[in-house]
């Protein structure tokens, strides 16, 4: 806890403007799956609004989103890791072109980098790498609830896992307060607007924790 307590400021979600977006999601998708054009449109859609991309620099969704906001006219941040010895590691596609590429040294320094350079978090589908980084999100927003930044998860299916948790695991009332599920880039903006506008209420209200839910 020592750790994260050092880090407080990083998790904790400072001002009433949202202004970047972390994206996370499966490394794999390719251009022609429905996944990867999921991820471009939403990413376009919120570039044109005025928000940065952060990505992780590699391949398959993070391409995708690098892809979309630059159609969007939007600015792109990378958060990479070189590794030497992870084979199963995607590592930086050199062929996702970001205006700024942030290098960290770590496989956990870049999942931490991602999480503090966001305002919010969009998560699509993934594998294992982006279950390890919603898990984290999910968690670091419970211990900082109404201070927290919130998730966005990108699609239905959604649905069923958190149903899931909730049938099989101890969640928390609160947990379910921090996110919310969405199946377009209008609902994923509105999303957005209603977390500053809670910001704001929040504010006006000497830090009342109930203004602040999704």
């Amino acid at each position: 806890m020592k750790i994260f307590e050092k880090f407080r400021s990083l998790f904790k979600i400072s001002g009433q403007k949202i202004r970047k977006i972390s994206y996370f999601g499966f490394a794999g998708a390719d251009a022609g799956d429905l996944l990867y054009k999921e991820a471009y449109e939403c990413a376009k859609f919120l570039a044109e609004k005025g928000y940065v991309t952060v990505n992780g620099g590699g391949p398959g969704t993070m391409k995708a989103t690098t892809e979309g906001a630059r159609a969007g006219g939007g600015k792109i941040i990378g958060v990479t890791f070189y590794p030497k010895d992870m084979p199963n590691f995607e590592g930086r596609d050199k062929t996702n072109i970001v205006d700024k590429e942030i290098k960290t040294d770590n496989y956990l320094q870049r999942t931490l980098k991602l999480l503090e350079m966001g305002n919010v978090y969009i998560i699509f589908k993934g594998g294992t790498g982006t279950i390890s980084e919603f898990a984290m999100a999910w968690g670091l927003a419970r211990l900082y609830f109404g201070s927290h930044k919130p998730l966005i998860l990108y699609g239905d299916f959604w649905n069923n896992i958190i149903r899931y948790f909730n049938e099989n695991m101890r969640i928390r009332h609160e947990d379910g307060q921090v996110y919310k599920v969405v199946n377009s880039p209008q609902e994923a903006y509105e999303t957005i607007l209603g977390f500053e506008k809670a910001l704001k209420e929040k504010e006006n209200s000497h830090g009342n924790e109930k203004a602040f839910q999704l």
